[in-house]
């Protein structure tokens, strides 16, 4: 993600749609993304942000890739990430 550093300090709407536009990432699944973060800990609003980027680059190829997470795949995906990688 270009200039990343700055972009977590945009307002959440135009945060998301960087998500949208690079990753694929709709507003629905952001925001399961973000709440699941948010629940597992991270309540500073940067520290999620990179983890989210983080999150959604571990899971596109050439992190450039849009991401298909399917049918009840984004939990197991968050979980893995989680177990693997995570804070």
């Amino acid at each position: 993600m270009e200039n990343e550093k700055n972009c977590i300090h945009l307002t959440d709407f135009a945060f998301q749609k960087i998500c949208n536009e690079e990753f694929g990432i709709n507003r629905g699944v952001y925001n399961e993304i973000d709440n699941w973060f948010f629940n597992k800990g991270l309540v500073d609003i940067l520290e999620r942000r990179r983890e989210i980027l983080n999150f959604i680059q571990f899971n596109a190829a050439n992190h450039r890739q849009k991401v298909r997470f399917g049918s009840g795949g984004l939990r197991q995906k968050l979980l893995d990430y989680y177990d693997n990688v995570a804070i």
